[in-house]
């Protein structure tokens, strides 16, 4: 099997990024699979990563953490931007094409000898098991996909198991309330696990007395990002752990909560070495960190930045960097787009779309895709007076670079697949 027919075997696998649709949501699959490949998933230490915002960011974090410490670390991560193979890497470099076919072929004969049919990011998660195992990392970093105790990557056996935070979000296979969410979530911990969780809403506190776990660690009562000042490119911060208190390190991202997941990291690297950290690893860790797609800024006059902000919470968080962080002078201009599903008055209000002086709406890349013109109709009955709609997520990048002067700031957001679209396009055209 070479690259393409991976992919064309993939295609041919229920997704939920084409369809929105979970049946069944179960662990059955998944553990078939590992059966028949000799249980890869087992072979290496794990740290596991959830929650509703920031584990992207914290899952890059620690990887860099780890790196940092002279560690081969497998990360696995979804959706990706631009590139399919952005979901599997090693230390950070993406597996080849030749490798990943490789991987999908294995997945392909489980599939006849278990006689189960996985889903798309079943393989996709069977494939980095796989890869880990071949390139026999000393530890993987592995990100949800969604929620938690039902995702295929909860068949691992998690050292430390992640929480970042929790809002409203899959309302369709979770929730009404918080704590509905809080406990799928939940369920990547093991009665082996340390758990660190970083939400501080105290209505969860009774759910977090329900956690499987070796060990509870919570910010506020036993950790906490205390400093966490505006600098040049990025955040200067002071972390305190329940093992020591970090100061002065530079973190080369956008936007406050980044501290926080910031600290989330640390404590989950000091929780796997179960020691205090040396600072200047942690330093040199954090200037490794790169994060495309989230608030990152890939122009200047005017400012161009891109954020895969999807959900009202992620969008708020978005909305206060852009605003209050960078206040940009000039004019403000939007190009919005999302996916079906998903409530588009309650993104936009939370991105504080009336703010913007011109709105450029498009239809997200992917199946899924919201109509730019539903979105603008939304849009303009927020209040917004210049309005306008393109077919694709190039033609609105390119509207909004025409229209925008060396003073003025293009914010892109509402979808990671409407990032990834135009981080390929602004790459070539800035």
């Amino acid at each position: 099997m070479n690259f393409a027919e991976a992919l064309v075997y993939l295609d041919e696998h229920a997704s939920y990024e084409k369809t929105g649709r979970v049946d069944s949501p179960s662990l059955d699959n998944i553990s078939a699979f590992m059966d028949v490949m000799a249980h890869p998933e087992l072979s290496y230490p794990v740290i596991h990563v959830t929650g509703t915002n920031g584990k992207g960011s914290t899952t890059q974090i620690i990887t860099k953490l780890l790196m940092a410490h002279g560690l081969h670390v497998g990360t696995y991560t979804s959706p990706h931007l631009e590139h399919l193979t952005e979901r599997i890497s090693r230390n950070g470099v993406p597996i080849s094409e030749q490798a990943f076919a490789e991987c999908v072929a294995a997945i392909a004969d489980a599939e006849v000898i278990s006689g189960v049919r996985p889903t798309y990011f079943e393989v996709m998660t069977a494939a980095a098991f796989r890869h880990f195992a071949d390139e026999a990392v000393d530890v993987a970093v592995i990100e949800v996909g969604m929620l938690g105790r039902w995702d295929a990557t909860n068949v691992v056996r998690s050292e430390v198991a992640v929480i970042t935070n929790i809002a409203l979000d899959h309302m369709e296979f979770a929730g009404p309330t918080h704590a509905h969410i809080a406990r799928e979530k939940l369920g990547i911990s093991k009665e082996h696990s340390t758990l660190v969780i970083g939400d501080v809403n105290p209505e969860l506190d009774s759910v977090w007395t329900e956690a499987v776990c070796a060990k509870l660690l919570k910010r506020d009562e036993h950790f906490d990002c205390v400093n966490n000042e505006l600098a040049i490119g990025g955040r200067l911060i002071d972390v305190k752990t329940p093992r020591a208190m970090y100061q002065e390190l530079m973190l080369p991202l956008h936007g406050l909560y980044q501290g926080d997941n910031a600290s989330l990291a640390i404590v989950a690297v000091e929780e796997f070495f179960d020691a205090e950290l040396n600072v200047d690893i942690i330093r040199e860790g954090f200037a490794m960190v790169d994060m495309p797609g989230r608030f990152e800024v890939l122009g200047h006059q005017p400012l161009v930045i891109v954020d895969g902000a999807h959900n009202p919470a992620g969008a708020d968080v978005c909305a206060q960097v852009f605003f209050d962080d960078f206040s940009p002078e000039g004019r403000r201009i939007a190009v919005v787009g999302q996916l079906q599903g998903r409530d588009p008055e309650a993104l936009l209000s939370a991105l504080r779309i009336d703010e913007f002086d011109l709105v450029v709406c498009c239809t997200a890349p992917s199946p899924r895709g919201m109509n730019g013109e539903q979105v603008a109709t939304v849009a303009r009955a927020m209040g917004c007076d210049d309005v306008v709609v393109c077919d694709t997520v190039e033609q609105a990048c390119s509207r909004a670079l025409k229209d925008a002067g060396a003073q003025d700031a293009v914010l892109i957001a509402g979808s990671l697949y409407v990032v990834g679209s135009a981080r390929t396009y602004l790459r070539r055209n800035l």
